[in-house]
C-alpha cells in the first residue's frame, strides 16, 4: 500500500509535468493539437518518465533539466499508441479505457498527432539546454543522441516494422524476442540511459543502465502478453484478446502461460540484481521493477 501511494505521488508529479510541456490549442491547427494534448493526458501509468527520473536522482541528479526529456518521452510513447491504434496496424477502438485517438478525431488527425507529437518530443527535449550549465551541456548533447536513434530505426520503429511484415507468420522465438526487444524494451532503455547520462554517470554504468532497461522491457512486453490472455478489460482499459483475434504469434503462444510467467520474474530478477548495485537510497526504483512482476493492468 504504501508503495503504491507512492508510486500515485509521482505518477501525479508526472502528470504536472506534462501539463507544463504539451502545447496550448489554438490556431487553425488547434484540432491535431487537442488530440495530442487529449491522448496525452489520458492517463497511463507514467512509467517511462517515471523510470528516467528515478533513474537520474538515483545517480545524484538534481536539476530541472530532466524534466523536458521525460514529456519527450511521454510524447513519443503516446504517439506510437496513437499510431498503434490505427486501422492500418492494430485497429483497436479502446486504450486505456477511453476511445482511440483515431476513433475520437479521424484517422487524418491521428496520423497527424502522432506526427506531431513525435516531432514536438524533440523540440520539448532541447529545451533541456537552457537549463544546462558548462559540462551539463555535453550531457544534454549525449541525451539528444539516445533520445534520437533508440525510438527510431535501430529500436522501437525496426521492432513496429517486424511486428507488421511477420504478422500472421509461425514466429520464431528470436523474432518475437527481437521485436519485444526493440518495440518495447527500446524506450525502456531510453529513459534510465537518459537518466543516468544527464546525472553524469559513466559509460559503463550507462552501459548497465542499457541492460537493464532491456530486460525490464522484455519482462514488461511478456506481463502484457500474459495480461492480453487472462486480464481483466476493466484493469487493463481495453479488451482482451486482441492479439488472438488479429492472429498474433506471442511470446506467450511459444511458451505457454505458466513457462511466461516464470520468465516475467526470472528476467525482472536480472534488472533489479543490476539496479541493487546502486538504488541505495531508498530503494524506489527497484520496488517499481519489482511491482511491474505482478501487475495486473
Amino acid at each position: 500500500m504504501e508503495f503504491k501511494q507512492e508510486m500515485k505521488k509521482r505518477t501525479a508529479h508526472i502528470e504536472g509535468i506534462l501539463d507544463e510541456y504539451l502545447p496550448y490549442p489554438e490556431g487553425l491547427q488547434k484540432t491535431v493539437l487537442t488530440a495530442m494534448n487529449t491522448t496525452v493526458r489520458a492517463g497511463g501509468k507514467r512509467l517511462r518518465p517515471m523510470l528516467m527520473e528515478e533513474t537520474y536522482h538515483m545517480f545524484g541528479g538534481t536539476r530541472k533539466m530532466i524534466e523536458p526529456f521525460m514529456a519527450a518521452i511521454e510524447m513519443i510513447h503516446t504517439y506510437s499508441l496513437i499510431h498503434d491504434d490505427l486501422p492500418a496496424l492494430d485497429n483497436d477502438d479502446y486504450r486505456r479505457g477511453q476511445k482511440t485517438c483515431h476513433i475520437v478525431y479521424g484517422e487524418d488527425m491521428a496520423i497527424l498527432a502522432g506526427d506531431a507529437l513525435l516531432n514536438y518530443a524533440y523540440e520539448t527535449a532541447s529545451k533541456a539546454f537552457d537549463m544546462a550549465d558548462g559540462e551539463e551541456i555535453f550531457c544534454v548533447i549525449e541525451a539528444m543522441k539516445i533520445l534520437a536513434s533508440k525510438p527510431g530505426i535501430y529500436g522501437m520503429i525496426g521492432g513496429q516494422t517486424a511486428d507488421v511484415e511477420l504478422e500472421g507468420t509461425p514466429l520464431s522465438m528470436e523474432e518475437i524476442l527481437f521485436i519485444h526487444k526493440n518495440k518495447t524494451s527500446a524506450l525502456i532503455e531510453t529513459c534510465m540511459m537518459i537518466g543516468a547520462v544527464l546525472a553524469g554517470a559513466d559509460k559503463e554504468i550507462v552501459s548497465q543502465m542499457e541492460l537493464c532497461g532491456e530486460a525490464v522491457g522484455l519482462a514488461f512486453q511478456i506481463q502484457d502478453d500474459i495480461l492480453d490472455l487472462i486480464g481483466d478489460e476493466n484493469e487493463i482499459g481495453k479488451p482482451v484478446g486482441s492479439d488472438e483475434k488479429n492472429h498474433k504469434v506471442t511470446y506467450v503462444t511459444l511458451k505457454g502461460l505458466e513457462q511466461s510467467k516464470k520468465d516475467v520474474q526470472d528476467i525482472s530478477m536480472k534488472a533489479v540484481d543490476i539496479l541493487k548495485q546502486y538504488d541505495e537510497e531508498d530503494g524506489y526504483l527497484t520496488s517499481l521493477v519489482e511491482f511491474l512482476i505482478h501487475r495486473t493492468y
